[in-house]
């Protein structure tokens, strides 16, 4: 890092005072802000940026919002070139085109047409990439009519979901990719149920119902989050659907040179000792800082929770785990007590496609050990909720009881993720199972690590490489940066004086600039978070010169009414 922090001229301070001069309503304004979710601010501030971009030359930059500026072409490709078979299987059974109509894929004999289907379609988009597919999947033991069956009725979406919870090849196909995705090939992905969500969202929404519904949280109950955190995480459990008690566990620790290392000291994690915090939420990567737990810490984590309070249920979120080299979830050290949480939309690039699983280990979890400890009283209440589904309430295992719960029970018949969505998901996770060189992931990183290291660069601070840094997100700590810069008096005097909301509502309004104040993650006062995903390598430039700038100002207005 290097700064040579010239002399303001008489005019610099002048422009520097009028600039960061706040008025009581303004400062009125930013505290009734601090009460708003961050993606709430982010809206409000995408309407200053774009007002300040009509006004001037500057270009709106949003790197407030995680989708990603990039798609995975091949599995759409294929996704498309698919959806031509399921057409003609269709009209094998009926066929009326002066109508419009079609008839129902046939199974018997499907597998064979589909290869023909790949013969005559030879050298057109997705023809190889499927083809390669259907090799995979005979090597793995798969029946090719079951699987050309389920693609041609699922991507015409014909037949509601059947089972509910995800169709079956889609789930063994989905399970080996979370097994090598989240666990680097060491588990046995069929030990796990998956049900497919739409998107991490729902996943988070149907936990989080299911829990209450079935006991396992009640209002008042101990939970804990490793913060930062995603903002949703902080705001459920304080709903008065839940009002549950939150205990953090920040990721506190520094390294030598005192920088964030965005790692859990002991300390901390001796906070899950306590049997008394029944849930534990972790987003791994974290988000906003963007990186993966050290495996020392993750497995004195696991120690803790096995020797300590082996009740302990787990959501892991694990979405940017892809986007690390050999990423370990914690599913892989605590099976029985994680439901993990993946989503394809940020690795493939398909956020607007909603699609995602929640894993939870087969037969042997904490969540149906606990929902079979419960008092009778309760499980009577529990037998009547889900009396419409079966006479033997106590065999429906909580991963189903989610599906059923997704749609008020009553409608279990009817739930499930959309079927074409589940063929494109199935897809994808094939993608990620043929990459065996790793070269669409690597790719990824390599994006990612460049614009950082441009960002970084344009802030005159050199990130010291980590690999287990995500590089999804930045984190940038304004106020760390500012005493490194400047001193601790300068730090002291703009925390004082100013919100954390200032610099991000300032750089919407004068530079067109969208960035996320990072307090709203639960992160450092005076940090904001910048998404690497959505914007090119010289956007980050740009971002990182107007933040930098941005804070010089606060320096000399400071050093103008100080005399520093």
């Amino acid at each position: 890092m290097s700064d040579k922090n010239p002399q303001a001229t008489p005019a610099q301070v002048q422009k520097a005072e009028k600039t960061v001069r706040l008025t009581s309503e303004e400062k009125a304004f930013e505290s009734s802000l601090a009460q708003m979710s961050p993606f709430e601010v982010k809206n409000l501030l995408l309407g200053y940026a774009r007002e300040d971009c009509k006004a001037s030359a500057h270009t709106l930059l949003n790197a407030g919002r995680g989708n990603p500026n990039w798609i995975s072409t091949t599995p759409r490709e294929a996704y498309y070139l698919l959806g031509s078979f399921g057409i003609e299987e269709a009209k094998r059974s009926m066929n009326e085109p002066d109508f419009d109509l079609a008839g129902m894929p046939q199974k018997q004999g499907i597998g064979q047409r589909f290869l023909d289907f790949l013969d005559r379609k030879k050298g057109e988009a997705g023809e190889e990439f499927l083809s390669d597919c259907v090799v995979y999947l005979q090597q793995h033991g798969y029946n090719l009519d079951s699987v050309a069956f389920e693609w041609a009725q699922g991507i015409n979406g014909c037949e509601y979901p059947m089972p509910e919870r995800i169709l079956d090849n889609t789930q063994r196909i989905c399970q080996s990719w979370v097994d090598l995705s989240m666990a680097g090939g060491t588990l046995d992905g069929s030990d796990f149920d998956l049900f497919a969500t739409e998107g991490t969202t729902a996943s988070m929404c149907y936990l989080f119902y299911s829990l209450k519904c079935n006991f396992l949280i009640q209002p008042g109950d101990k939970i804990a989050l490793m913060t930062p955190i995603f903002t949703p995480y902080l705001n459920i459990p304080l709903l008065n659907d839940y009002d549950l008690d939150v205990v953090t566990i920040q990721a506190s620790q520094v390294d030598a040179d005192g920088l964030h290392a965005w790692q859990y000291p002991e300390e901390e994690l001796q906070k899950l000792a306590d049997p008394s915090v029944k849930l534990l939420c972790v987003v791994n990567p974290s988000n906003p800082p963007s990186v993966a737990m050290a495996e020392d810490s993750q497995k004195r984590l696991a120690q803790i929770v096995l020797e300590k309070n082996p009740n302990l249920m787990i959501i892991a979120d694990d979405v940017y785990g892809t986007f690390v080299e050999d990423y370990r979830s914690i599913l892989v050290d605590l099976p029985e007590n994680t439901a993990c949480c993946y989503s394809f939309s940020k690795y493939f690039g398909a956020t607007g496609c909603r699609l995602a699983i929640v894993a939870i280990q087969h037969g042997t979890n904490v969540f149906d050990r606990l929902i079979k400890a419960l008092p009778d009283d309760r499980k009577a209440v529990l037998e009547k909720r889900y009396a419409c589904l079966t006479d033997h309430i106590e065999d429906v295992a909580f991963i189903d009881r989610m599906v059923a719960d997704s749609r008020l029970v009553a409608l279990n018949g009817t739930a499930g993720l959309s079927t074409p969505q589940q063929v494109q998901m199935s897809l994808f996770a094939l993608h990620g199972l043929l990459d065996a060189d790793k070269v669409y992931q690597h790719r990824m990183q390599e994006i990612l690590a460049d614009r950082n290291g441009y960002l970084w660069k344009s802030l005159g601070w050199k990130l010291p490489e980590n690999p287990l840094r995500a590089n999804y997100y930045s984190l940038i700590d304004l106020g760390l940066w500012a005493r490194r810069l400047y001193g601790a008096d300068f730090e002291a005097w703009l925390k004082e004086n100013y919100s954390s909301l200032d610099i991000v509502i300032r750089l919407a309004r004068d530079t067109g600039i969208v960035l996320m104040n990072g307090a709203g993650f639960d992160g450092p006062d005076w940090s904001v978070r910048a998404s690497l995903a959505n914007l090119d390598v010289t956007d980050f430039i740009q971002i990182g010169v107007h933040v930098k700038d941005m804070l010089g100002e606060y320096a000399t207005a400071w050093k103008a009414e100080t005399g520093q």
